[in-house]
């Protein structure tokens, strides 16, 4: 098991309208599905989250008593906050998902190259996970207009 802080770095987007706290759950189990994280790895300390992200160091210690709330991690006192178990099979999938994330990461490159902002290609890929993994699979047209709308850009509605 190891001791050493994990190289997990939280990024916060103040615009999101996501709460800081919110940020730093989901991006950790985010990092627990790709098997960033592996139970045993120690989170940052709220204090090395505070120097990285200028954040209240009540927010980290909020996102970190919720992810033990939820058994994904520990706190061990005087030792820090340590990954307790993964999330969806992390092992498994990582070598299993190599080649789609190969295909996915190329398909992001070419949404870039066509001028897609980042805004738009994540507005893009909800929508058509969205209506991949909808539970009312009789109403399509109403998926592919969600995904034709998410492939504009934001400035005057023109497609790009």
């Amino acid at each position: 098991m190891a001791a050493e802080s994990a190289a997990v770095e939280f990024r916060i987007d103040r615009r999101s309208g996501v709460a800081t706290y919110l940020q730093i759950v989901q991006q950790t189990k985010q990092a627990l599905r790709l098997g960033v994280l592996e139970p045993g790895d120690r989170l940052p300390t709220a204090r090395e989250v505070v120097e990285a992200t200028a954040i209240n160091p009540n927010t980290v210690l909020k996102a970190y008593r919720e992810l033990e709330r939820e058994g994904l991690v520990e706190a061990r006192r005087g030792l820090g906050t340590f990954v307790r178990r993964t999330l969806g099979g992390a092992a498994e999938a990582s070598a299993a998902d190599a080649p789609l994330r190969t295909e996915l990461a190329d398909w992001a490159r070419r949404a870039r190259t066509a001028g897609l902002e980042k805004d738009d290609v994540s507005a893009l890929f909800t929508a058509v996970l969205d209506s991949t993994f909808s539970t009312d699979d009789t109403d399509d047209t109403n998926s592919t207009n969600g995904a034709e709308t998410a492939g504009r850009s934001h400035r005057g509605g023109q497609e790009r």
